[in-house]
């Protein structure tokens, strides 16, 4: 299993070119997509500030590990106050915590603030574990970072499931316990 103090630290490709592969798989998969550009954001609260007209599903994506190592992006409704002890009961996984940075950056290929579902097409090994929110699924269009924070994307929640399957994840679907 990963250890996050084991990791070397890599260098990211630029903003542009994560943003320009993502775009050229979404096309290679028939997927159209919008994209808004904005100021870098980090937080779900940010992201309220700067959305100004973006309509649909606003989202929030948790990177989390669990005690085993075990490597899991949470998907869901920017709403949402999850318990984690419980989807960890849920999932029957050992508890969570937060991925730290280096491991994101190693298995998903993107830094802090750009956690998205797109990011999945970097993870070629599979390592990650992808739950969705059930009742996210129900918004259209959904709105996630095209791997970068400064932009957002909206895209249909069949789309989306698409996208994630072409990456070989096969989404678990549940609905979310909250706090």
């Amino acid at each position: 299993m990963l250890n996050s103090r084991h990791l070397p630290m890599q260098t990211l490709p630029s903003p542009e070119s994560r943003e320009a592969a993502l775009n050229a798989q979404l096309d290679a998969l028939g997927i159209s997509t919008r994209t808004f550009s904005h100021a870098p954001v980090f937080t779900v609260e940010e992201a309220k500030a700067l959305r100004g007209t973006i309509v649909g599903g606003h989202t929030k994506n948790l990177f989390l590990k669990d005690k085993k190592d075990g490597l899991w992006l949470v998907v869901a409704r920017e709403k949402v106050r999850i318990d984690l002890n419980a989807l960890a009961k849920l999932l029957g996984s050992p508890r969570f915590s937060f991925g730290s940075p280096e491991l994101l950056i190693a298995t998903l290929g993107i830094p802090p603030g750009s956690v998205t579902p797109f990011a999945l097409m970097n993870d070629r090994e599979g390592k990650v574990r992808v739950v969705l929110d059930e009742g996210m699924l129900a918004l259209a269009p959904l709105n996630f970072h095209p791997l970068r924070n400064d932009r957002t994307t909206a895209i249909s929640p069949a789309d989306l499931l698409a996208f994630i399957r072409s990456t070989n994840h096969e989404p678990q679907i549940v609905k979310l316990p909250e706090v």
